[in-house]
């Protein structure tokens, strides 16, 4: 099939590919017990994720007795090493997802990544679950130095450019998602399942699914006249 609108489909990864919690949450936990700190709940967690390793432990530090920079400094170097340790043990694709990757491809389209996890940590992730070779652009919060991850539209602009350029759409869900991809002008598609901040119509989504059965359909109509 050749008559879609898109040459490229971005998605975030966390919360919009990959449901991570779990992995997630075992690294948070493991550096609050270096820290003496209770652990946390998946629940708790989830609204954490999305701004990259470093906004998530602040953000767990925060709920569970405070920090200094230091101590965060120390603690983050300790999630990540834990992590890419640990990086797939409860990991798996959302329901759908990847049959929604092979419907796009199959209309002759190319699928890329854009995440605020470090590049080498989502390669790693994607390596370990069978996956890299499906995304013709893999950039991660750190692919174009410091001060460009999302919100930036800067990296979305890249994945686009990497992924051989054209037309684009971005999926996601979080509101870093959301701005970063309408700043660089993509109509942005929000996945309710996923880590959510707030509710996911205050994102300012142009779209919203429930499920990965919707997203051909969806972005089908973000491209009608």
């Amino acid at each position: 099939m050749t008559d879609f609108s898109y040459a490229v489909v971005g998605f975030d990864l966390d919360g919009t590919l990959l449901d991570t919690s779990g992995d997630l949450t075992a690294a948070v936990n493991h550096a609050l017990a270096a820290a003496g700190r209770a652990p946390l709940s998946v629940a708790q967690v989830k609204p954490m994720i999305g701004g990259g390793s470093r906004h998530m432990l602040a953000q767990g530090l925060s709920a569970s007795g405070g920090y200094d920079e230091a101590m965060l400094d120390d603690l983050q170097a300790r999630l990540l090493a834990y992590y890419e340790a640990n990086i797939a043990v409860l990991t798996r694709p959302y329901p759908g997802c990847l049959d929604a990757l092979d419907a796009i491809v199959a209309r002759g389209a190319r699928v890329a990544i854009m995440t605020n996890k470090l590049e080498a940590l989502a390669r790693r992730l994607l390596g370990e679950l069978g996956l890299t070779d499906r995304f013709a652009a893999i950039v991660g919060g750190d692919s174009l130095g410091p001060g460009n991850a999302k919100p930036s539209p800067a990296p979305i602009r890249a994945m686009v450019e990497r992924a051989g350029g054209g037309p684009a759409a971005f999926v996601g869900d979080s509101i870093y998602d959301v701005q970063a991809g309408q700043r660089a002008g993509l109509p942005v598609v929000a996945c309710s399942f996923g880590f959510l901040m707030q509710p996911v119509a205050e994102l300012g989504a142009d779209a919203i699914i429930d499920h990965y059965d919707e997203l051909i359909p969806t972005l089908e109509r973000l491209a009608a006249p």
